[in-house]
């Protein structure tokens, strides 16, 4: 399949000569269309993970002058010392660097917003020229604009890169891109160091991606153990996955990250890409012509690796998060997101995997096409990434988008070799049915069967589909059914101008839950106690002792964090914890009306007069005796 030349106008050389530039161009209209979509959401600053709203909090506190490498954050339990967050300062720049190019020209709080809403955008370019460069290499140099198409598709990848998504997610996804990219490179040392810089940029990140770091490494050894021609790629990569990973550790690991900690590019993770990267350098340099000694070796430096790991850093061989067992039980393991895909619904886990099972099928289909051609070893190598990302959804339903992006060059390759066949076919069964209706039919079977080949072969028939399974059972016919009072609680109480209500009280530390944490510091001028950050599980479980136990435990703990007030949002997801296993305690008091004589109610200005905010505030009381607690008056 190739493009047709029209007028003298090959656009198959256009698309290969000047596929940047192009692609430059498809990028910008897929930011025009998203900011234009997305501009309410940013006008009201709808950060709608705890994680971008904490994102933002740890920029302003950069940009207000806290140290490059101090990354507490001193609004989240003020009178503890602030909340330790695992992060780095590398996914910071960017958003910094807009909002100060913005704020001349339209203050710091318009700038603010459009930052958050510009930022996510730009890994987006990372990630398609990845890709982009992925399908160039691996089919043909015109079909990247497929690719691109694809990956419009894809709708938990693309849910990273949506206005206000600011955290690391589309980053290290777009670092991801470049690796594909770097595996699939024909040149060797270009290769290697592509592989080698995108992972030690992830790490640096995070360890969100350590498993796919991992096994590209991995791969690399392969492709050097199977052919020792390709030790120029394992030179390089070795060199500056090691060198890479020892630079961002200098340059963005935090001060609390200086110690041997397990959940982030520390000291421990350090020492393993180094050992990592010098032991694969030294196989670089016998590089024995013997193809089961190169076997040997690299089992036996994998082993070492291993071994080593575990007799210097023994308290990392459980989870890295290092918490206690109760603080898992109580929160970690509730995280919807570290599910396996099959514990969640057909219709959240259905259009996540079908991408990933295609691009598999694709990948290895390709793999098997190019049996006799040099890209072969590309293909095998694609393929194997693609089946890994794939198995680990069945680990973690977070895996999706790395899952969904890594199946699209799978999915083009089926594309590539299934929509030309529908449109070559022209006269079907002409000598039974004649040439007339034969003409009509094959023009029937270009059109829909090239529709349909599309919607099958990109994944996009999955959303499709799903309405026709998940049909809400509730809803009597011709009445729609009740509005979910959860997903209502937590979008009312985010809300920016609910929030905002909350400025009329003098600036003070609020006792709320740990989801609303984050949230609350961002848009308002108060502190919270705790947000979900696995390093602050004293704080996390305090917040969950104090709903759930026996109202007389509060106050001790509340005081214990320096609170001033206490906020509570009726049916937020996080209280349906409390309720649960705390039938008869606080929280559940509360919610029935038995309110202690030692809060006291503070009204609040309501947003449009007649509707009550959604949620409810009183302030702590330390100078008043327990006595029985009397129904709250509504």
């Amino acid at each position: 399949m190739k493009p047709d030349v029209l007028g003298g106008f090959r656009l198959d050389r256009e698309l290969d000569r000047n596929w940047l530039r192009w692609m430059a161009l498809f990028w910008l209209c897929v930011v025009a269309w998203f900011l234009h979509d997305r501009q309410g959401n940013i006008y009201w600053l709808l950060l709608g993970d705890t994680d971008d709203n904490m994102r933002l909090m740890q920029v302003r506190a950069w940009l207000a002058g806290q140290g490059w490498y101090d990354l507490r954050q001193y609004r989240l339990d003020p009178a503890l010392g602030g909340a330790d967050i695992h992060w780095s300062r590398l996914v910071d720049l960017p958003l910094a660097g807009l909002i100060l190019a913005f704020k001349p020209f339209v203050g710091i709080a318009t700038a603010e917003r459009w930052a958050c809403g510009l930022a996510p955008l730009l890994p987006l370019s990372v990630a398609m020229a990845g890709l982009s460069l992925a399908v160039r290499r691996l089919i043909a140099p015109w079909a990247w604009p497929v690719a691109l198409v694809v990956l419009m598709g894809c709708t938990s990848t693309m849910s990273m890169y949506a206005p206000m998504r600011i955290d690391h997610h589309g980053w290290q996804l777009a670092f991801l891109a470049l690796t594909v990219a770097g595996l699939a490179d024909p040149k060797r040392a270009r290769g290697g160091a592509t592989v080698g810089l995108a992972s030690a940029a992830s790490l640096t990140i995070g360890l969100e991606m350590l498993p796919y770091c991992a096994m590209a490494g991995a791969i690399i050894a392969l492709r050097w153990i199977w052919d020792r021609a390709d030790v120029r790629r394992m030179q390089v990569y070795a060199l500056t996955l090691g060198g890479g990973s020892a630079f961002g550790f200098a340059v963005f690991a935090s001060n609390a990250n200086q110690v041997l900690r397990c959940d982030a590019l520390t000291p421990v993770w350090l020492t393993v890409m180094i050992a990592a990267g010098a032991l694969l350098f030294g196989l670089s340099l016998l590089n024995p012509a013997n193809r089961w000694v190169r076997l040997a070796l690299a089992a036996a430096a994998g082993a070492a690796i291993v071994a080593g790991f575990a007799l210097l850093f023994p308290q990392c061989l459980g989870r890295p998060e290092q918490v206690s067992d109760e603080l898992a039980n109580t929160w970690l393991n509730n995280v919807r997101e570290a599910r396996p895909i099959y514990k969640h619904a057909f219709k959240t886990a259905f259009p996540m995997a079908v991408l990933p099972v295609i691009g598999v099928i694709g990948a290895l289909f390709a793999t098997w096409r190019a049996r006799r051609s040099e890209a072969l070893v590309g293909w095998a190598a694609v393929a194997l990434f693609t089946a890994f990302a794939s198995a680990m959804l069945l680990w973690q339903v977070r895996a999706a988008p790395a899952a969904q992006l890594l199946a699209v060059p799978g999915s083009v390759a089926l594309l590539v070799v299934i929509v030309p066949w529908f449109l070559g076919i022209r006269e079907p069964f002409a000598r039974w049915i004649g040439a007339v209706p034969a003409r009509i039919l094959g023009v029937l079977i270009r059109v829909f069967g090239t529709v349909l080949a599309f919607l099958l072969l990109s994944g996009l028939w999955a959303g499709l589909v799903v309405p026709f399974f998940s049909a809400d059972k509730g809803a009597k016919p011709g009445k729609p059914a009740a509005p979910d009072k959860i997903v209502a609680a937590n979008a009312a109480c985010a809300r920016l101008s609910n929030l905002r209500m909350l400025n009329d009280i003098p600036a003070a530390t609020i006792f709320t839950h740990v989801d609303l944490g984050p949230r609350l510091i961002v848009t308002t001028h108060h502190s919270a106690i705790a947000g979900p950050y696995h390093r602050n599980g004293r704080a996390i479980l305090d917040v969950h002792h104090a709903f759930t136990w026996p109202t007389p435990n509060f106050r001790p703990i509340a005081k214990a964090h320096g609170a001033q007030y206490l906020l509570i949002c009726p049916n937020m997801s996080e209280t349906t914890l409390y309720r649960a296993r705390g039938p008869n305690g606080f929280y559940s008091q509360l919610i029935k009306g038995q309110v202690p004589n030692w809060l006291e109610p503070v009204t609040l200005r309501e947003v449009r007069p007649g509707t009550p905010l959604p949620f409810q505030l009183w302030k702590i009381r330390y100078d008043l005796p327990d006595a029985p607690a009397k129904a709250a008056a509504r």
